[in-house]
């Protein structure tokens, strides 16, 4: 059965995020607050639960999943980042924006398999993912919380519970966020593009 965890938004229950963590670990499928509107997150290794994403959202096996990250070091342990690229994501993080960056030799066994050479990262500013991440120590795979044919305001709760609740095994509700979604940013050739502007938006001048 799913459950929903009314979390504060700024102090995060220690309790609850400890929960979260938890089913983390076991594979579990979750929907976490962000500052781009409610996300699907799940681990690495949660096989499964990544299945049950690609049911849900009608995507084929090799689209590319994001990495939730607390940090740029937890960055620059999955993804290759030279001094550009690294001052470029410090001044933008944390923060509603998605960096495509080379994946790292040192990229986890199973996203190797997927042979990307190129990698989705952020670093989320909100309170409650990053407890979340820094329980966890590792990164979580993510995508945004939009359902083919399914109309769904991702960043009211209420609206997000009704819709997609069923869907996964827990809910992290801290009430509405921002709407997202994030911009992104494509570090990965000669010079840094914009590839979609978000909801804020982003200016490289």
């Amino acid at each position: 059965m799913s459950e929903r965890l009314d979390i504060h938004p700024v102090n995060p229950q220690v309790r609850f995020i400890a929960q979260a963590a938890r089913r983390i670990a076991e594979g579990d499928l979750l929907i976490v607050p962000t500052d781009a509107g409610y996300s699907f997150v799940w681990g690495i290794d949660a096989t499964e639960a990544e299945q049950r994403v690609q049911r849900l959202r009608l995507l084929d096996t090799r689209h590319p999943f994001t990495l939730l990250c607390a940090t740029i070091s937890q960055i620059g342990s999955i993804a290759k980042l030279d001094d550009r690229a690294f001052r470029i994501v410090k001044s933008l993080t944390p923060g509603p924006i998605t960096f495509i960056l080379p994946a790292s030799a040192e990229l986890p066994r199973r996203l190797k398999q997927t042979k990307r050479r190129n990698i989705g990262c952020r670093i989320p500013d909100n309170t409650v993912t990053q407890a979340l991440l820094e329980a966890v120590g590792s990164p979580l795979l993510t995508t945004s919380l939009v359902l083919p044919d399914e109309p769904l305001d991702n960043n009211e709760a209420e609206a997000v519970a009704d819709g997609s609740l069923r869907h996964v095994d827990l809910m992290l509700d801290a009430g509405d966020c921002p709407p997202g979604p994030t911009s992104v940013l494509d570090l990965s050739g000669e010079e840094p593009t914009v590839t979609r502007q978000g909801f804020v938006p982003l200016d490289l001048a």
